[in-house]
């Protein structure tokens, strides 16, 4: 095999794995070979091969093919060697546990919130590191934190790439109101998420920086929504001293910088 085959098939390869979503856990042949717009021989070929590896397996009822545990175990790989996951699980465990409602660490990856660490009240530590789900950051308070906070032309890109899709009647879907929300984020330091994205829950977010002042992630806690707009005096002040603390232990010191502490 050449170079540029090589490279060919692993691109189609990469791109194979990268059709499965939870939407789509299941897919046979046919549909791949669609989706793809490649011959059937050759997507049993890819198939075959990334069975082999534990990339992929069958399912023995519907002869349909799901990801394979090799997607998990690496995923796990990641998520604990994730700086901001092994220097901010135990606050955000401690977060959890304070409040009783569910905290969450996402990065920023692909236009969303990726979720690297989600905590529930009860959940115990070593269990907490994850990757995923990717939740949308135009409607969630762990996403509006990372928006805020990016770089003026990395947040253009953004607006210009992505349809704000309702989710819920509470979703902002007007780009003027929603630069609104944005800037409001970034002058408060914290975001919110009145049941846009799930109805019933609603969440509060706020950013975690890194050396220099570089973006590294953000956190939330999510819940009822009625416990979240009932406790926000007492649960905000807890989730920014935690952010703060994850941030200081990843080398942000904003008096350093001359910034308002």
């Amino acid at each position: 095999m050449d170079r540029e085959s090589g490279i060919q098939s692993v691109n189609r390869a990469l791109s194979l794995v990268c059709l499965f979503t939870r939407g789509s856990p299941l897919l046979g042949i046919t549909e791949i070979s669609k989706l793809l717009g490649l011959p059937k021989p050759t997507v049993h070929g890819l198939v075959r091969t990334l069975v082999k590896q534990g990339f992929l397996q069958q399912d023995p009822q519907t002869r349909k093919y799901r990801l394979g545990l090799k997607i998990y175990e690496l995923g796990i790989v990641l998520a604990g060697s994730l700086e901001i996951n092994q220097k901010g699980a135990g606050p955000s465990y401690q977060l959890a546990t304070q409040t009783g409602l569910v905290s969450r660490i996402a990065i920023w990856d692909l236009d969303s919130a990726l979720l690297t660490v989600n905590i529930e009240p009860r959940s115990h530590l070593f269990f907490v590191h994850q990757i995923g789900p990717r939740i949308p950051a135009y409607c969630s308070a762990i996403g509006k934190a990372l928006l805020a906070s990016l770089d003026a032309p990395d947040f253009q890109g953004y607006l210009d790439r992505v349809q704000l899709k309702p989710l819920t009647a509470n979703t902002i879907t007007r780009k003027k109101q929603f630069l609104k929300e944005i800037e409001e984020t970034r002058r408060l330091g914290y975001s919110t998420d009145r049941e846009e994205n799930v109805l019933g829950l609603a969440c509060i977010g706020t950013p975690i920086f890194g050396f220099g002042g570089r973006l590294e992630g953000a956190i939330s806690l999510s819940g009822d929504a009625k416990d979240i707009y009932k406790g926000m005096e007492r649960l905000l002040p807890e989730l920014l001293k935690t952010a703060k603390e994850i941030s200081r232990s990843l080398g942000h010191f904003p008096e350093s910088l001359g910034l308002q502490v």
